[in-house]
C-alpha cells in the first residue's frame, strides 16, 4: 500500500534581507493551499518585519510542528513548482557562508542565474474613497486602483500628499516581488488535416496566393510539424490558414542556444604521448572507483593537458557520470567549447559571464534537467546543478581570476574540493605554472603530483630572449618596440607568421601631466590618475568608471604644456599601423570585447589567418593555441612587480611563462622577446628559462622569511567610510579588539591604509592577520559578521576575507 506524504505545516526560511541578513532561518506557517506543493529548496515569497513587507526566501527546511509563543506569519506565496536548489547546493551553502564568512541568502544566490534572483517593487493602491483624493493624485489613477511608486509622474511635492494620504489611511504601500525568470517561446506549426485534404487545398488556391501555397508545401513536406520562424513568410498567413482550420499554432518553450550558429565538427581522441596516457592511466581508476583524490597535473605549457582533459571526461561519460570543467578566461572559453563540444557534441554546456541572462538560465536549465552531461565555464560555473559528478577539472589553476572579491568571497578550487568530496570523484588542478600553494601540497603528498615535462609535438619549448629596456632607450628612438621585437616582427612578416604581442595596459597612456608645475590629472573618486582613451577620445577611471573630457591645458596652472606618459594597448596599436603599415593587427582587451561575441570573433579572426598580429593584455596569454603564431613579444614584463603584493614575483612568473607558452606550438620554431627594465630580477630570469623549479625554491625560501602563504594562512579585514578617520578610527578599534584573542604566533600586519586609499569616494584601511592555528578566530570574525551591519547603518563597511589574493 502506497503510503501518502502527509502535508507540511510549517517550513524554515533563509530570508533576504539586505539592510540585515542572518544565517539564522525563521519559520513560517504553510497555507494549506501550499501545503502538499512546498519542498525544501524552492523560493517564496514571506513576509517580514513590522511592515510585512514581502521578500524572497529558500525553503532549508520543513517541519509539522513548530513550537511558540508567537503566532507565526504565512508564506504568501510559491515562486516555483520545483525545488530550484537541490540537497548538496544547501549544505554547500551552509559549508560556505561558515568558511569564508558570508551570509547564506548571498551564498545560496550565488549559485542560481541571475534571472533566478526577486526583483523587487513598490506599488501605491488606493485603500479609501477615490473620489476624496486631492483632484492631480486622483488623476494619476485614473481607471486603476494600483499605482508603480516609482512612476515617473509622481513629483517630490506629491510624494508628501501621499505620505500625508498613507498615515490617514487612503493609501497602502505595498511590496512586490517579482520573478525574473522567463521561458522563452516559440511558434510551432502542426497540420490540422492529413495530406489528401492539404493536397486538395493546394490545387484550389489561386495562382497569385504564393505565400499560402509556401505553406501548404512546407506542411506537406513536415506532417509532423515545424517552427513558424523556418518558414519565410509573413506571420498573418499562418493566422489565417489557422482560421481557415489548416493548421494549428502552439506556443513552445525554446532553448537560447548562444551556439546555435557555430558549425564544430566531430573530432576522434588522438592518440595519446607516454606523458598523456601515463596521467590518464593514473586518473580514470579513481573515477573508475569513486574515489576523491585531487591530483596536480602539472605540465609544460603544449604538453597536451587538455587531450587528458577530455579522455577523463569521456572516461566518467562511459560511467554514467556527468563532468564539470573550469577555465579562469572567457577568452579561453571559445576555444574550449570548440574542442570539447566537438568530442562531446550536444552533452556539453556552457556557463560564463559572455552570455545574455537569458542564454545562462536556459543553459542551467538544461543541466538542472539532466539534457547536458559536461559543462565547461568560467568561476560561477562550478555551481552548476550536476548530480552524480564523475570528474571535476581546473585548468589554470593558479589564475587569480578563480577568486571571488565580492560576499562570498570564495575561492573556486576551495569550493571544487568540497563538491569533488560530497561526489566522491576526482579534482584535476592543471597548470604549467601551479600556485605555491598547490605545489607545496602536491610534494608534501596531499595532492597527487603528475608531470608532463615534454611537448607534445616533440620539440623544446621557445626559446627566450631577454632585452635590457635600460641600455635600448638609450640606443632606440622607439618608447615601447626595441630593436630586437622590430627586427623580429618584420622578419615573421616576410614569412606570412603570426605575432602575439601583450602589453598588460589598456587605454592609451597611463596617466596625464603637467610639465609646467606636475599637475596629474586624477580621478575625483579614487586616488588613481586617469588614463587617455583615444578611441573614445576622452579620460577614464578604470576603478568606478569616472569618464571627463580631454583637457587642451593644465586644470591647475593653464599651462598648455600637458603631455601623456606611460603606454596602452591603444598606443601600442597606433605604433604598429607606424612601423609596419602593411600589418593587420587586431587589438584585444576590456575595451574591444565589451560586446557580446566580441572575444571568439577575435580568436576566429586571428585563428583563420585574417590578422597578423594579436595584440592585448593578459587574457591573450593562456590557453590560446595557434600553429602560425612563431613570435611572442612581451613589451613590459615589469609591470606585475610593481604591484604591492607578496604574489607580485610570482604573477609575473606565470604570466611570462604562460604567454612564452603561445609561440611554437605546431611545427615551426618559435622564439619569445621579452622586454624589460629588471632583467636580473629572478622572476624574469626564471621565466626566461622556463625554470619553474628554481622559482619554486627561491620563492618559498622568501615567502618562509615573510611568513606568508603557504606557510601561514592569512585574513584581511578591510574598512571603508566616506571619510579618512571614520575608516582610521573603525580599524584601529579592531586591531585592538583581535590582539586579544591571538596567541602570541599569530602575526599581524597593520592597520594600514590600502596601497590606493580612496576608491569611489571611500577610504580604505586593511589590518591583515598571518596564523597558524588560532582557535578562536574564526568565533571572532563570525561575530564581527553580524556586528559589520551596524557599522554598516553609520556609514562604515567591513569586509572580511580569507586567503585574500590582492594587497597583501
Amino acid at each position: 500500500m502506497e503510503t501518502l506524504t502527509p502535508p507540511i505545516n510549517f517550513v524554515d526560511v533563509i530570508v533576504d534581507v539586505p539592510t540585515m541578513q542572518t544565517n539564522q532561518p525563521y519559520t513560517y506557517r504553510v497555507p494549506a493551499v501550499f501545503s502538499k506543493r512546498i519542498q525544501v529548496g524552492m523560493r517564496v515569497v514571506v513576509p517580514f518585519g513590522k511592515g510585512d513587507r514581502l521578500v524572497q526566501g529558500f525553503v532549508v527546511g520543513t517541519k509539522q510542528e513548530a513550537k511558540t509563543t508567537y503566532a507565526l506569519k504565512a508564506v504568501h506565496d510559491l515562486m516555483d513548482l520545483t525545488p530550484v536548489l537541490n540537497k548538496e547546493a544547501l549544505h554547500l551553502a551552509q559549508w560556505m557562508a561558515g568558511y569564508t564568512f558570508s551570509f547564506t541568502i548571498s551564498c545560496l544566490q550565488t549559485m542560481l542565474p541571475r534571472v533566478l534572483r526577486a526583483k523587487y517593487g513598490k506599488q501605491i493602491v488606493i485603500t479609501g474613497d477615490k473620489c476624496t483624493l486631492p483632484a492631480e493624485i486622483r488623476a494619476l489613477f485614473q481607471t486603476q486602483t494600483a499605482l508603480d511608486y516609482y512612476d515617473e509622474r509622481i513629483t517630490p511635492s506629491m510624494r508628501a500628499q501621499l505620505a500625508t494620504l498613507q498615515r490617514q489611511g487612503e493609501l497602502a504601500i505595498t511590496y512586490l516581488v517579482q520573478d525574473q525568470a522567463k521561458v522563452k517561446t516559440a511558434i510551432w506549426i502542426e497540420p490540422a488535416v492529413g495530406k489528401d485534404k492539404l493536397t486538395e487545398i493546394a490545387q484550389r488556391l489561386r495562382k497569385n496566393a504564393v505565400n499560402q501555397r509556401r505553406l501548404i508545401t512546407a506542411m506537406l513536406e513536415s506532417m509532423a510539424g515545424f517552427w513558424q520562424k523556418d518558414v519565410p513568410i509573413p506571420a498573418a498567413t499562418f493566422i489565417q490558414a489557422e482560421k481557415h482550420g489548416w493548421l494549428t499554432r502552439v506556443a513552445k518553450e525554446v532553448y537560447r542556444d548562444p551556439y546555435r550558429e557555430t558549425n564544430i565538427s566531430a573530432s576522434q581522441p588522438p592518440q595519446l604521448t607516454p606523458d598523456q596516457l601515463r596521467a590518464v592511466q593514473m586518473i580514470t581508476p579513481t573515477i573508475t572507483d569513486n574515489q576523491n583524490q585531487v591530483f596536480l597535473l602539472q605540465g609544460v605549457t603544449g604538453s597536451g593537458k587538455t587531450e587528458v582533459y577530455l579522455q577523463c571526461i569521456a572516461q566518467a561519460l562511459m560511467q554514467g557520470k556527468t563532468a564539470l570543467m573550469l577555465v579562469p578566461e572567457i577568452a579561453l572559453t571559445p576555444q574550449m567549447v570548440q574542442r570539447v563540444r566537438a568530442r562531446f557534441g550536444k552533452q556539453v554546456a556552457v556557463l560564463h559571464s559572455g552570455l545574455s541572462d537569458g542564454e545562462k538560465y536556459d543553459e542551467w536549465r538544461r543541466i538542472e534537467r539532466h539534457e547536458a552531461q559536461v559543462v565547461v565555464g568560467v568561476r560561477s560555473a562550478i555551481f552548476a546543478p550536476l548530480d552524480n559528478i564523475g570528474i571535476i577539472i581546473i585548468d589554470e589553476e593558479h589564475e587569480a581570476s578563480y577568486k571571488q572579491e565580492e560576499m562570498p568571497r570564495y575561492h573556486t578550487c576551495d569550493v571544487a574540493k568540497w563538491r569533488a568530496a560530497w561526489h566522491h570523484c576526482p579534482l584535476i588542478l592543471g597548470s604549467a605554472t601551479p600556485s605555491l600553494e598547490t605545489r607545496a601540497r602536491a610534494q608534501k603528498g596531499v595532492y597527487q603530483g603528475i608531470a608532463m615535462p615534454r611537448r607534445i609535438n616533440g620539440k623544446g619549448l621557445p626559446r627566450v630572449q631577454l632585452v635590457d629596456m635600460r641600455k635600448e632607450y638609450k640606443q632606440s628612438q622607439e618608447a615601447d618596440f626595441s630593436r630586437p621585437m622590430v627586427q623580429a616582427i618584420e622578419q615573421r612578416l616576410l614569412k606570412h607568421e603570426q605575432v602575439v604581442l601583450m602589453l598588460n595596459r589598456r587605454g592609451y597612456s597611463s596617466f596625464l601631466m603637467c610639465r609646467e608645475c606636475g599637475f596629474v590629472l586624477k580621478c575625483p573618486n579614487c586616488d588613481i590618475s586617469l588614463t587617455l582613451h583615444m578611441d573614445t577620445n576622452n579620460m577614464k577611471c578604470h576603478y568606478c568608471g569616472h569618464i571627463e573630457d580631454i583637457p587642451h591645458f593644465c586644470p591647475n596652472c593653464r599651462s598648455t604644456k600637458i603631455r601623456y606618459y606611460g603606454t596602452g594597448t591603444e598606443k601600442v596599436q597606433e605604433e604598429l599601423a607606424r612601423l609596419f603599415p602593411q600589418a593587420r593587427v587586431l587589438r584585444m582587451d576590456v575595451d574591444t570585447t565589451r560586446k557580446k561575441g566580441a572575444h571568439e570573433r577575435l580568436l576566429q579572426k586571428f585563428g583563420d589567418q585574417q590578422a597578423d598580429i594579436l595584440l592585448g593584455t593578459q587574457m591573450i596569454a593562456k590557453g590560446l593555441d595557434f600553429p602560425n603564431v612563431t613570435l611572442v613579444g612581451v613589451l613590459n614584463a615589469d609591470t606585475a612587480l610593481s604591484l604591492p603584493n607578496f604574489r607580485s614575483s610570482e604573477r609575473t612568473f606565470q604570466l611570462l611563462t604562460q604567454v612564452s607558452g603561445r609561440a611554437g606550438r605546431a611545427d615551426k620554431e618559435g622564439l619569445v622577446i621579452i622586454q624589460t627594465y629588471n632583467p636580473e630580477h629572478y622572476a624574469i630570469q626564471d621565466a626566461s628559462h622556463q625554470n619553474y623549479e628554481q622559482f619554486y625554491r627561491t620563492e618559498m625560501q622568501i615567502r618562509r622569511q615573510m611568513g606568508y602563504s603557504p606557510y601561514y594562512y592569512s585574513i584581511k579585514i578591510t574598512v571603508s567610510a566616506a571619510t579618512e578617520g571614520a575608516a582610521a578610527k573603525r580599524i584601529y578599534q579592531l586591531n585592538d579588539e583581535v590582539k586579544q584573542i591571538l596567541s602570541p604566533q599569530a602575526r599581524l600586519v597593520g592597520p594600514s591604509p590600502q596601497s590606493i586609499l580612496r576608491i569611489k569616494k571611500r577610504y580604505y584601511f586593511q589590518l591583515i592577520i598571518k596564523y597558524k592555528k588560532e582557535p578562536a578566530l574564526d568565533a571572532f570574525l563570525q561575530t564581527l559578521l553580524q556586528q559589520s551591519q551596524n557599522d554598516e547603518r553609520n556609514g562604515v563597511r567591513i569586509i572580511i576575507d580569507r586567503d585574500p589574493i590582492n594587497n597583501i
